[in-house]
């Protein structure tokens, strides 16, 4: 093994030690004192309306994945504007420029492919 990698594994052995000395700690230091109003699920300071194990519609959690799945590949655009638009890193060369271009308009339409099929199929009707 390498020297170099030695203070990494340190540092990550005491990281691991002190989660799990925190964990068993906790466990034996509380105390549980459970009351009704304490078994309640808490909903921003109103009363609970109804039953937590209410069913939603598989709709909520569709629309739920889709959000996150087209927020995280917009995320992708970030490092490809500051290389394309040329941040603090610097220019690339024109060939590159061109390389990044078509690359991003590529994965752009199969976003805009992705979102049109969802779209179709009804994934974004409340009924």
């Amino acid at each position: 093994m390498d020297r170099n990698y030695i203070p990494v594994l340190f540092l990550l052995g005491i990281a691991v030690l002190t989660a799990v000395a925190i964990i068993a700690l906790s466990h034996l230091v509380m105390r549980s004192r459970p009351t009704p109003v304490k078994q309640q699920p808490y909903e921003s300071g109103m009363p609970p309306l109804g039953d937590a194990r209410e069913r939603f519609s598989i709709k909520f959690y569709m629309v739920a994945m889709l959000f996150i799945v087209f927020d995280i590949e917009t995320v992708f655009l970030i490092p490809w504007a500051t290389i394309f638009l040329g941040g603090p890193q610097g220019r690339a060369g024109t060939a590159t420029m061109g390389f990044l271009l078509v690359e991003m308009l590529v994965f752009l339409v199969i976003l805009f492919v992705g979102y049109v099929y969802v779209w179709k199929r009804g994934a974004f009707q409340w009924d």
